[in-house]
């Protein structure tokens, strides 16, 4: 999950109603250049000295990787996240649910999304796959450390961030954005900043790095160049908040968490930096 309105610094989430308010220090998840993508150290084929160290067998079937992702996208990801909260306003005979109630719920349904998702991929890899961990780095990781990578990633994202927000208060500087349903939510009592601090920082970022990094760029580098991999999962990742305003910040973070996941082959690095990116905006939302 991200929040991103395109003038503040929003947490990663994919439900649209719970977009925190701006703050004009930083830019969030814009578009974030890769160093050197058209360099031949990019290369899918995991090499001592490359980039990336992901492997070049994946537990699923090539052929069946884009309906096991519509299956996913059309089953899980948009009945729970998009109208799980409709379904239970209409249970309960209420056209609007208390904040307290919103976050619990969402924290509920992805929970549940998380848990049917993983069901899925198991079910859908290859038999020599089916107990596989999908936290676990690749043999090709030896020598990588993960908390060095989500470092690096996550200085890297606050000063990109940091920068095109200068850039783009000067191309719009009256340009404000203001969620009230985050706010509300942050502002009803400590059981939603825990439950808001429970879906970003944990729940989410764990269920969409093994959808979009673990599964869809790993699949995808290990039938095509690297830098290609990571546009098209990007790409998806982006499209699938649908959020047209925010793609390209989607887009941008897509492409550094999937940097992170590509250089460490352990998906704790992304998970990792998603969290802390969604946690620091999450404090930044907190009334003073």
């Amino acid at each position: 999950m991200i929040l991103s309105p395109w003038l503040s610094l929003t947490p990663v989430v994919a439900s649209p109603s719970l977009r925190p308010p701006p703050y004009s220090v930083f830019h969030p998840l814009s578009s974030i250049p890769f160093p050197s993508l058209r360099c031949s150290c990019l290369s899918s084929k995991p090499t001592p000295h490359g980039f990336s160290v992901l492997a070049s067998e994946i537990p699923w079937e090539d052929k069946n990787v884009w309906s096991t992702f519509a299956l996913y996208m059309f089953c899980l990801h948009i009945p729970l996240s998009f109208g799980g909260l409709s379904i239970l306003a209409r249970t309960l005979h209420t056209p609007l649910l208390h904040p307290q109630t919103q976050v619990l719920s969402l924290v509920l349904l992805q929970l549940l999304e998380l848990s049917l998702t993983l069901f899925l991929l198991r079910s859908t890899a290859k038999p020599e796959f089916k107990s596989f961990n999908f936290l676990k780095g690749t043999n090709n990781s030896v020598g990588r450390n993960w908390v060095v990578g989500s470092a690096l990633g996550f200085g890297t994202l606050v000063a990109f961030i940091f920068l095109t927000s200068l850039v783009a208060h000067q191309l719009f500087p009256s340009q404000d954005v203001h969620n009230s349903e985050l706010d509300k939510i942050i502002e009803s009592g400590e059981v939603s900043r825990i439950g808001c601090f429970v879906l970003y920082c944990v729940v989410a970022p764990i269920l969409e790095e093994i959808v979009y990094r673990r599964f869809l760029l790993s699949s995808l580098a290990s039938t095509m160049e690297l830098r290609k991999a990571l546009v098209i999962s990007s790409g998806v990742f982006a499209a699938s908040h649908f959020s047209g305003e925010d793609f390209v910040q989607l887009f941008g973070i897509g492409c550094l968490l999937g940097g992170c996941y590509s250089w460490s082959g352990n998906l704790a690095s992304s998970v990792v930096l998603h969290s802390l990116y969604n946690a620091l905006t999450l404090l930044l939302a907190l009334p003073s």
